[in-house]
């Protein structure tokens, strides 16, 4: 049974959306992207190999064996954890400050999520600049051709991978490749990703489309943490997204028809950052209260780590609805939150909580 079809029965058998079952996910989709790029005899039919041969593989690094797994994961933050608490102890243990009241209290080994000193991200870096990023742009605004030819071999790889190892026979149907975020405006900086999104029709695959997204949200998320491609420094991120899907940006670029979706404008935007630093510091705040309770209270820690991020989706979606768009108090929040790696610690919150509950 090909995979396509495994994580079908599976899902369906679920009362609720696969999205929202981690585990109905992972027994269906395990083996879906292995490693390896296929490019050969995909579905991809009407876009030519650009790259064939070697041309200018050590310009934009694509480097092999990614990690990602969950194991390694969990062994990455108690590093940081065991790093944090070796300096932190270091600092504490000089001085002349000898042991008597008030400072007769021994810190704890809990490790916050609070920024630490010269951490705070620059205000400026959100503004936008007087031209779009020279390394991807020709004067004319045109997406460089090196740039656009190894994007679209990204996408290549990515669909044939899901044509061959998912077992989606010819079923998918690539509408087009596009890119879009900060690096396809005037609000780019060095902590910007390339958002590649792949635009498939859904309804073609299965007239249940939650059903359908879930599936791609699974295997865009394994190829997004296996691999580690990046372009001058920018990582690739890799997004799937169905066709009727409303996507929200000032700035969007179809690298199949080479050509603007939405032109992006060079003009000046205001943008409130006292209030985005108080949202983040908020959900930070949030994040530091479930790392406390973490391993007397796994279950409610997990739940908790749930329904953080549940809020900082809707917090995002909410701001991208908005007049404000990607200059919302809301999205540049986000944006906080993705450079100080409080996400990503979120994340790793949830893996320890959940080993915490199987372990004894």
């Amino acid at each position: 049974m090909n995979k396509w079809q495994e994580f079908l029965k599976e899902a369906r058998k679920l009362d609720n959306p696969p999205r929202k079952s981690a585990s109905g996910i992972r027994r269906s989709i395990g083996a879906l992207t292995q490693q390896g790029g296929e490019t050969k005899g995909s579905p991809y039919k009407d876009v030519e190999d650009p790259l064939e041969g070697k041309e200018d593989e050590d310009e934009i690094s694509a480097p092999p064996g990614a990690p990602g797994g969950l194991e390694e994961k969990r062994s990455n933050y108690r590093k940081r954890v065991q790093r944090y608490t070796k300096d932190r102890n270091k600092i504490l243990n000089v001085g002349g400050q000898k042991n008597t009241p008030p400072y007769t209290q021994k810190m704890g080994s809990h490790v916050t999520f609070d920024r630490q000193l010269g951490e705070d991200v620059d205000p400026a870096s959100f503004e936008k600049k007087p031209m779009l990023n020279p390394r991807f742009w020709d004067n004319d605004k045109a997406l460089k051709n090196k740039i656009r030819k190894r994007l679209i071999k990204i996408a290549m790889d990515f669909v044939a991978e899901l044509w061959k190892k998912g077992g989606m026979g010819n079923s998918i149907d690539v509408e087009d490749v596009r890119l879009t975020g900060s690096l396809a405006n005037y609000n780019w900086s060095k902590f910007s990703d390339v958002d590649l999104h792949i635009v498939i029709d859904f309804s073609k695959i299965d007239e249940d489309t939650d059903l359908v997204k879930g599936f791609f949200d699974s295997a865009r998320s394994v190829w997004n943490s296996k691999h580690n491609i990046t372009m001058y420094g920018h990582e690739v991120e890799i997004y799937v997204e169905d066709k009727g899907e409303v996507h929200k940006s000032t700035g969007i670029y179809s690298i199949t028809n080479d050509d603007w979706i939405v032109e992006p404008s060079p003009e000046k935007v205001d943008f409130d950052y006292v209030t985005a630093r108080k949202k983040a510091d908020a959900i930070q705040t949030e994040a530091n209260l479930i790392d406390k309770f973490i391993e007397d209270k796994p279950h409610q820690a997990l739940k908790s780590v749930d329904r953080l991020k549940e809020k900082i989706i809707r917090m995002r979606r909410a701001g991208l609805n908005s007049p404000e768009s990607e200059y919302s108090a809301e999205n540049i929040a986000f944006k906080i939150l993705r450079r100080e790696n409080t996400l990503e610690k979120i994340s790793d919150l949830k893996v320890l909580a959940f080993d915490s509950i199987l372990s004894l």
